[in-house]
């Protein structure tokens, strides 16, 4: 096969050839080219799919014809029309599963394979287990509370529920509040929580175990832990004991490239510090990491030259104790020599080479069309891991499978051999035309393909021999190269590619043109300021070519302003000046090459010495240094040596030294240092892994000197990075994400290969794992976040020599979007001049809220006035409409904005009032014409909730004061103070308000500024004591603190830097100070206490009364007589008695009104007998009621007084 040439340009990009033909990406070819099927696509060997989610099985193939798809589900044949629910994608094979329609996923698991055929043979998948995600509940258990002594070791278990794929195991305490791990408690690989000893604070929280799924990240919480710990007088010291694992030994298995993670914590007081070493060799520092506060030793990628043992030491003051764990290292099968397609030309020999490695060392099978080879073959032969083919004929066409498996897994490799006859066909363009200029270099292409390949020869103008040798060389992909074209090998070129199947041939025409060359260039002058200078450039090229000249000055492009003129060959400069000083370059230039000349044009001031002696002492730039040298390399520093140039009269005040470095800004020189005139070297500071390259810049009072030709270049070797990148963002650019955004490194920062950074994020608050990926760039967006979340970031530099010191977080935010209606809405009539409007902020704010919309219009029945449209503060929730009318009712459209725009909207109405007559009651005589409200319907400046001061009505910008009451005892005193404007165009800075207490004001203010603008919040105190504080534009508020109680202030916000841009003046004054402490007496618990004694003790005595009236005293009774009554005596006449005495005094124990009166008492019980002179006692119910006396020689209104009270009722209430 070594004598067909190799076709290397339009590579067909799905083709991977060992050996002789190359297929090129042209559709003509290729709509005729057969190809057996090749597996383009497929899912993962081990495919874990979410529940919720449709399930897709990818399988993607290429091939001509193109290939009809197949599966085989758990080793059998799958019809897929028979299952109503799986379907194919359209023009692919890949598997589409309906579980929205109502499919279970569980019914679908199982091993799938895929094969892809057409004619000419059938390409297979990977096995691919399809399992479906499960996140089973925590099983339900009561957990007892774990005592413990203070000091002693604790293991809290975690036992998850087995999820697939295994959740994400954190600690916290049932509130969420993450627990707090150290060197002392931290959680191990298995889940569980160890506490190498217990401290009496550890009781102070309780501890639940989280799994965290992964695809829906729901999170399960265990029952918590509850600890008590028994505290003693001492915790005694002990020696370390490993908690895990046990005893003195163990082993581990781990799978070549995967992470070996090793385990060791230990229990002790003090807690132990543990140490890892490898028996026999060195740990290796280049893929070593220690985590969990070095109790976990990571070995990334390990390979088999890890294999050994490695022991962890733990140690205390008290001791030490070692665990030895023997790591073995197998591997699943990998590719030492994967096959690749093979294409063939009948007749050809070929070979497919399969070599795989692995531990246990694989075995090797192969396949043809997806069937074991299992008898001989007259095509091939098998040959272990090697197909051996031997003149191929048409037809022979098939695609081979390799298997390599052992223990640990299995590879396998699709390879297609294709057997073409193609006659032999010209790719390129026919009679191109090539244009070169003389001297030069120049290619001749002929692209070209066929089966077998064809032989290419170049003849010129159709006769002579083969073009090969001498200024003339043919390239195996048909190109012919001319080393140095001359007039003579101008002419007609036509290549010719043979095979057995037939010819092809194609022409090149080439022309040869004269260079481009300045044969008069400028030259350097030197003159006076005033003078006419005259700069040639006198170019010669080939006729047939486009000529174009431009002039540059000081590598710039050239200005021709009126006091130049530009001809075609020179350049007059009229009245020069000592701005017109410096380098000038005449580029002449065609469509094929260049040519440029360069000169320094020098002004001089006028003088009236001769010019000879101006000449002599003529001052100037000083010459550039020369011969410059390094010495004393070292890591980060070297010693450059130069020779000064001449200074030109004017001595040399500083030398500059400046770097370049050829791997990230190649050609772009730095400022690196500065030394004086009189120093010829200096000791340069270096970065790591910088390839300099130096130059020196003399200084005069003139200026600088060209600069010194480059020293050498010096490279230095890498470190890790020293710092992490700056200026660290994270902010939404929409409603599911964040973007997190950093200023990279430069190119003396990056401190080695293959920068990098690692980028962290987590919500804050959750306690939730970090989120992680390495990025090359300077910019990741994180999707799928919840609307407008505070995040935890951390960005990390990172090249091959390690990382940098840990970075500091940062907080971003993710998008905002659009906010919830406000709430609690209404709408109220205080009057009939006003309408006031009052809200709350949204219940889903969805971001940072600025400010809220307010559309409002008048309408009485179908009549609707014009539309006025308010943009209010976000402090405000009050928004007051005078009438202008009293029959026109109001429409409020109210909604909330935040950076994404106004939100959705709130629609209410004020009231219909009963005593209004209907808009068609009205008298014509007299109506209010909806249509005549002005636009600009008046209001009063916006004021917070509880105002209950109404301003007069105003439509321009003012200054109010609005005074808040609180009901009670005593009243405290708040200004709400603010500037009120529409923000019309070109205004930036508006509704400033602020928010007075006795001691502090909460400033807030709207602007449509850049957010990073500098602003400055400017006020002045009664005193004119002016304090300023500089701010950001957003957030757009902030708390003025440490105020004078009752002091009047003037404020005003602008911009840092425009000052023009200000916000009008604002008037505010602070509260008195005693309004501070101010408490109503009616909210005091020792007031609310002396209150409830008091009505108990008037409870108690109340009863006292009432049982005393009705059982008790001693009290006189009308002797009855046979006479008539008189119209005092009318209630003894209805069986009643008067029981009061003659003088109308109330008795002892009578109860008084509260209007001073005597409150009349009746009496449910009949008299006791009484005797003339005597003294009558009785006793009712068994207790001593008292005693009733009465003189029958008095007379019948006068009752005697009652005896002092001697029962236990009455004597308590004699008390009172």
């Amino acid at each position: 096969m070594s004598q067909h040439s190799i076709l290397n340009i339009f590579i067909f990009s799905f083709f991977h050839l060992i050996f002789a033909i190359d297929v090129p990406l042209d559709p003509n070819i290729q709509k005729d080219l057969i190809q057996p099927p090749t597996i383009t696509k497929q899912s993962v060997k081990n495919y874990i799919v979410d529940p919720r989610d449709n399930i897709e099985i990818e399988c993607e193939a290429q091939g001509n014809p193109y290939p009809t798809f197949s599966w085989t589900r758990n080793g059998k044949f799958y019809n897929v029309a028979k299952d109503s629910r799986v379907s194919y994608r359209r023009y692919s094979g890949t598997l589409v599963i309906d579980i929205h329609g109502g499919g279970r996923p569980e019914d679908y698991e199982g091993d799938y394979q895929c094969f892809a055929r057409n004619e000419h043979g059938t390409a297979l998948s990977n096995k691919i287990l399809l399992q479906v995600s499960k996140s089973p509940l925590w099983p339900k258990e009561n957990l007892d509370p774990v005592v413990v002594n203070e000091g002693a070791s604790l293991i809290l278990q975690c036992n998850p529920p087995h999820g697939l794929p295994p959740p994400v195991i954190f600690w916290m305490s049932s509130s969420m509040e993450p627990i707090t791990q150290d060197r002392r408690v931290s959680q191990g690989l298995n889940g569980d929580l160890y506490f190498s000893n217990v401290l009496r604070q550890d009781a102070q929280t309780d501890y639940s175990c989280n799994a965290r799924s992964h695809f829906t990240h729901t999170i399960q919480q265990k029952n918590a832990y509850t600890l008590k710990v028994l505290t003693t007088r001492g915790v005694a010291e002990r020696t370390p004991t490993f908690l895990l694992p046990t005893g003195t030994s163990s082993s581990k298995l781990v799978l070549r490239d995967e992470d070996l993670l090793l385990e060791c914590i230990a229990s002790g007081v003090p807690t132990p510090d543990i140490m890892w070493y490898k028996k026999g060799g060195e740990l290796p520092n280049q893929k070593l990491k220690f985590e969990n506060f070095n109790k976990t030793l990571r070995i990334v990628k390990v390979s088999e030259e890890d294999t050994g043992e490695y022991f962890c030491q733990a140690s205390n003051r008290m001791g030490s104790i070692r665990h030895t764990i023997s790591v073995r290292v197998k591997a699943a099968p990998y590719w030492l020599d994967e096959p690749k397609n093979l294409i063939l030309a009948p007749g050809e020999n070929g070979r497919l080479v399969c070599r795989a490695n692995g531990s246990p060392k694989p075995t090797i099978q192969w396949l043809m069309n997806g069937e074991p080879i299992t008898v001989p073959n007259p095509n091939f032969e098998v040959a272990g891991d090697t197909i051996i083919f031997r003149e191929v004929q048409s037809g022979n066409s098939a695609v081979f499978q390799c298997n390599a498996s052992n223990d640990h897994g299995y590879l396998l490799a699709n390879a297609f051999v294709s057997i073409l006859d193609v006659p032999s066909r010209m790719l390129g363009p026919r009679n191109q035309l090539i244009r070169v200029i003389e001297y030069n270099r120049t290619q001749l292409d002929c692209p070209f393909f066929g089966s077998p390949i064809p032989t290419l020869r170049w003849f010129k103008n159709g006769q002579g021999s083969n073009l090969d040798g001498g200024n003339y060389r043919v390239h195996e992909n048909g190109t012919l190269e001319i080393n140095t074209v001359r007039k003579e090998d101008q002419g007609k070129y036509t290549c010719v590619a043979t095979n057995i199947l037939g010819n092809a041939e194609n022409t090149v025409r080439l022309e040869v043109k004269e260079p481009t060359r300045i044969v008069k260039g400028p030259e350097d002058q030197i003159a006076k300021r005033g003078s006419t200078v005259r700069l040639d450039c006198r170019v010669r090229s080939d006729p047939s070519l486009r000529l174009t000249v431009t002039w540059m000055k000081d590598e710039s492009q050239l200005y021709i302003s009126n006091k130049m003129k530009k001809e075609d060959d020179a350049l007059t400069i009229f009245g020069v000046a000592e701005k017109d000083q410096g380098a000038y370059t005449c580029v002449a230039k065609t469509e094929l090459d260049q040519d440029f000349a360069k000169a320094y044009l020098t002004i001089q001031e006028t003088s009236s010495s001769p010019t000879s002696r101006l000449t002599s002492t003529l001052r100037d730039k000083p010459d550039p240094p020369m011969d410059l040298e390094l010495t004393d390399l070292a890591e980060r520093s070297v010693r450059l040596t130069w020779v000064p140039g001449d200074d030109n009269n004017s001595p040399i005040t500083g030398f500059i030294i400046q770097f370049e470095e050829n791997r990230y800004q190649s050609g772009t020189w730095h400022n690196l240092a500065s030394v004086p005139g009189n120093v010829n070297t200096a000791v340069l500071r270096l970065s790591p892994y910088v390839n300099y390259q130096f130059r020196v810049l003399a200084l005069n009072e003139l200026g600088s000197s060209m600069p010194s030709p480059s020293s050498e270049r010096y490279q230095t070797n890498g470190a890790a990075p020293e710092i992490n990148p700056s200026d660290v963002r994270g902010v939404g650019t929409r409603k599911d994400n964040m973007e997190i955004t950093w200023t990279p490194l430069n190119s003396t920062q990056v401190y080695g290969p293959n920068l990098r950074y690692n980028v962290k994020w987590r919500q804050r608050h959750t306690g939730e794992p970090w989120s992680n990926v390495t990025v090359w760039g300077n910019r990741h967006v994180v999707w799928h976040t919840p609307v407008y979340t505070q995040y935890e970031i951390r960005v990390q530099s990172e090249n091959d020599f390690g990382k940098a010191s840990e970075p500091g977080t940062v907080f971003g935010y993710s998008g905002e979007d659009l906010p919830s209606a406000p709430t609690n809405v209404k709408v109220y009539e205080p009057n009939r001049e006003t309408v006031v409007l009052e809200w709350g902020p949204p219940e889903h704010p969805n971001g940072n809220l600025t400010a809220y919309t307010l559309r409002y219009q008048a309408f009485n029945g179908t009549r609707l006035s014009k539309a006025v449209v308010e943009t209010l503060s976000l402090n405000q929730t009050k928004y007051i409409v005078h009438r202008t009318d009293p029959v026109s009712r109001y429409r409020f459209f109210l909604s909330g904005r935040t950076q994404v725009g106004a939100g959705e909207v709130k629609t209410v109405e004020s009231p219909i009032k009963q005593d209004e007559a209907s808009p068609t009651s009205v008298a014509p005589s007299s109506p209010v014409p909806v249509t005549d409200v002005p636009t600009e319907v008046p209001t009063v400046p916006p004021t917070t909730t509880g105002a209950t001061k109404t301003m007069p009505p105003t439509t321009i910008s003012a200054t109010t004061t609005v005074f808040a009451t609180t009901t009670g005892t005593e009243s405290s005193l708040t200004t709400v103070t603010s500037v009120h404007e529409l923000a019309t165009f070109g205004h930036l800075l508006w509704n400033v308000t602020a928010v007075p207490n006795s001691y502090w004001a909460n400033i807030s203010w709207m602007h449509n500024l850049e957010p990073d603008s500098k602003l400055m919040v400017e006020y002045k105190d009664s005193n004119e004591t002016k304090i300023g504080i500089p701010v950001k534009a957003h957030p757009p508020f902030i708390q003025l603190t440490d105020l004078i109680p009752g002091m009047t202030y003037r404020l005003r916000v602008y911009s840092q830097e425009n000052p023009s841009i200000q916000s009008p003046l604002l008037t505010f004054q602070t509260s008195s100070a005693y309004t501070r402490n101010q408490v109503d007496i009616a909210t005091q618990g020792w007031f609310i206490g002396l209150m409830c004694a008091v009505a108990l003790l008037v409870l108690i005595l109340l009863i006292v009364c009432f049982i005393k009236r009705s059982r008790g005293g001693k009290y006189p009774v009308r002797e009855k007589k046979e006479v008539a009554l008189g119209p005092e005596d009318q209630k003894e006449e209805d069986g009643s008695f008067d029981y009061s005495d003659e003088d109308n005094k109330p008795l002892q124990g009578s109860q008084t009104s509260l209007d001073g009166t005597i409150k009349q008492q009746e009496s449910d019980d009949s008299l006791v007998d009484y005797g003339e002179g005597g003294e009558g006692q009785f006793n009712e119910d068994g207790s001593f009621i008292g005693q009733y006396t009465v003189k029958k020689d008095k007379d019948e209104t006068e009752g005697n007084e009652s005896s002092e009270a001697t029962s236990p009722v009455n004597a308590i209430y004699s008390l009172a």
